[in-house]
């Protein structure tokens, strides 16, 4: 859906505030998916709209400082899968992921979450650190 690789062309943009995307199903039974938000307020804010009985995927840019003089912006996958999301939903998410690939394709690092308590920042800066530059698609970026 353009909407969707609107949302994810924002993002990546460093000249826009935007830092980070939830996609959620459309009406809950539908494969279909939408922006369901959109922030500036970085991973703690894309925490704050997951849902418990949904399943959803997060795209975020992170800034990374290797020193006080060289910062790296770095992009993380999320696909969330809340505790109390249907049956139904959960068995189709990896396929789903496959189609959300496509469209949010340049990331540094995928991370699977069912409880808030797994996206501790410093976690996920820690696995970015880990991961250096490996999986990065430079010329995806339309900039």
């Amino acid at each position: 859906a353009p909407e969707i690789q609107d949302a994810y062309n924002d993002v990546r943009n460093d000249k826009t505030e935007t830092n980070w995307l939830l996609l959620e199903f459309v009406g809950g039974r539908k494969d279909e998916l939408k922006v369901a938000s959109t922030g500036s307020d970085g991973l703690p804010g894309l925490i704050q709209n997951l849902k418990p009985d949904t399943a959803a995927f997060g795209y975020v840019r992170m800034v990374m400082a290797n020193d006080e003089l060289s910062q790296r912006t770095k992009f993380v996958l999320l696909t969330w899968c809340g505790p109390n999301t249907p049956v139904m939903r959960k068995a189709k998410l990896s396929v789903q992921k496959a189609d959300v690939k496509n469209v949010l394709r340049a990331f540094s690092i995928e991370v699977a979450a069912s409880d808030s308590s797994e996206l501790e920042e410093e976690s996920i800066l820690l696995q970015l650190k880990r991961a250096g530059g490996a999986n990065y698609d430079r010329q995806a970026s339309a900039y």
